[in-house]
This record gives structure tokens, C-alpha cells and sequence, in this order.
């Protein structure tokens, strides 16, 4: 009996042309880096320290200070109005020295909410809520000084091992209904540069202090 010649052939041909598909697919994903997160776990975050933090404090209106290490999202620059040249523009942070913000105004409004979907008719809740308009000031590191309203997010890292705490910088803000003015806290000032961090430092470590005086003549009383 004789032997087809195509089957051998046939078999050879389908293993060559396996190995020529799986070659892009190969190729594909050794070309494709893993994602980065600059805000993944621990491991992550001790093999892809971030090179762009600048350390410094920021001031809460409530009188809170945390120090730590100032990052934007990869990339990103904090936006501003310039007022005076009437445009925006882009500061990256290793520029800014720092940021210090004023109230424009301040209000308690009233919450009205419509009656029914699609009606025009609306109805007091009883209840108000606070709303604030800010201004920001940031000083370069050359000491030029630009005024104006101010749009971004800042993160900050008092520790390797944890999360950054998320800070808002915006012109308007408003609080939960039924909270006041006082409650609805704002961030006051940020200083950056090794000078501020340790500023900072000291700055916590007193406000710690004292709270923790604060506890203790409670708990005599």
C-alpha cells in the first residue's frame, strides 16, 4: 500500500504555521510594560518611588499641619487664572515654593429641592449648608508671585508605607446640609522645600503635644 505524501507535509505545515502566529503574540506582550500606579500597594510603591516629590507641609483652617512628601498625579501641573495676564497657566511643583489661599466669601444657603420630577415647583428643606469662594497666591521658588483661582489636587505622603491623603484646591466649595462654616475646612497654605517639611514637622509634633495636654487636664477634671 502506498503512503499519501500530503500527510507528513500537512503536519509539517500546521506546526510551522503555529509557531509563526504565536511569534506576535510573544512579542506583543514583551513589548507591553506592566501599568504603573504611583498609588499601588507597598511592594509597588517601594520599587517605583516617585523622583518628582517635593517634601513640605500644608496648614488646614482648622489649624491641623501634616508634613509629608507633595505629589500631583504623573504629569501633572497645578492650573491657574493669572489674573493679572488675564490667562491660564500650568506650574509644575518642583517651581513653587508656596500656595497660600484666601476667603473671597463665605455664606450659609438655604437647601431647596424640586417637588416632583420634571417640575419647576421647588420647597424649602429646613435644612442649609455652607458655601465658600477662595482666591490662591502661589510664590515661586524665584519669588514671582501669581494671583488668581486655582484648580488641582495634591497628594501627600507622611508615610512610604501608606496611602497619600488627597487635598482639593479649587475656587468654590460647599459642605454636607447641616453642618456650618467652621466644620467646612479648607487647606490655608502649603509650603514645600526640605526647610518647610522639617516646619512641619515640628509645627504636628506641638499641635500633638498640645492636644494630648488638652486630654489629659480633661480627664483630671
Amino acid at each position: 500500500m502506498l503512503t499519501s505524501p500530503r500527510k507528513p507535509f500537512t503536519r509539517f505545515f500546521l506546526a510551522e504555521l503555529l509557531v509563526l502566529l504565536a511569534i506576535p503574540a510573544a512579542r506583543g506582550q514583551q513589548s507591553e510594560p506592566p501599568a504603573l500606579n504611583p498609588f499601588g500597594s507597598r511592594a509597588e510603591r517601594e520599587d517605583q518611588k516617585r523622583d518628582d516629590a517635593v517634601p513640605g507641609f500644608v496648614e488646614m483652617s482648622d489649624g491641623k499641619v501634616h508634613p509629608g512628601q507633595f505629589m500631583l498625579t504623573r504629569d501633572a501641573r497645578l492650573k491657574i487664572f493669572d489674573e493679572q495676564q488675564q490667562k491660564h497657566r500650568e506650574i509644575p511643583l518642583k517651581a513653587i515654593k508656596r500656595i497660600d489661599c484666601t476667603v473671597q466669601k463665605e455664606w450659609v444657603e438655604e437647601e431647596w429641592r424640586f417637588k416632583e420630577n420634571a417640575s419647576d415647583e421647588k420647597y424649602f428643606t429646613g435644612r442649609s449648608y455652607p458655601s465658600r469662594e477662595y482666591t490662591h497666591n502661589i510664590t515661586l521658588q524665584n519669588g514671582q508671585k501669581i494671583d488668581g483661582t486655582l484648580s488641582g489636587i495634591v497628594y501627600v505622603r507622611a508615610d512610604p508605607a501608606a496611602e497619600p491623603e488627597r487635598y482639593l484646591l479649587h475656587k468654590r466649595d460647599k459642605g454636607n446640609p447641616g453642618t456650618d462654616l467652621k466644620s467646612l475646612v479648607y487647606v490655608r497654605s502649603i509650603q514645600l522645600g526640605a526647610k518647610a517639611f522639617e516646619e512641619g514637622r515640628h509645627k504636628a509634633a506641638g499641635t500633638a503635644s498640645q492636644k494630648a495636654s488638652a486630654a489629659t487636664g480633661k480627664g483630671r477634671s
